[in-house]
């Protein structure tokens, strides 16, 4: 964040928590703390960083559009 009052910078987070919970907390009943916490990172790791492609990066999934700002940057 940039800037205590500046709610622009929230946004992003605020967007992932919204999805996290619509997509797999809010459909999910889990029996335990460590059960939550591993389909948390299963997730995340699994599901959105890798899988799952965003609009707002060109439908790309994340670990695809951080793989094409690494190249773009050792090319500039």
């Amino acid at each position: 964040m940039i800037s205590k009052n500046d709610f622009w910078d929230n946004a992003v987070a605020k967007s992932f928590f919204k999805t996290l919970k619509d997509e797999l907390i809010y459909q999910t009943r889990y029996e335990t703390k460590s059960l939550a916490a591993l389909e948390i990172f299963e997730y995340i790791e699994v599901w959105y960083n890798k899988k799952r492609r965003l609009s707002a990066i060109g439908y790309n999934t994340p670990e695809e559009y951080g793989a094409k700002l690494l190249i773009n940057k050792k090319v500039a």
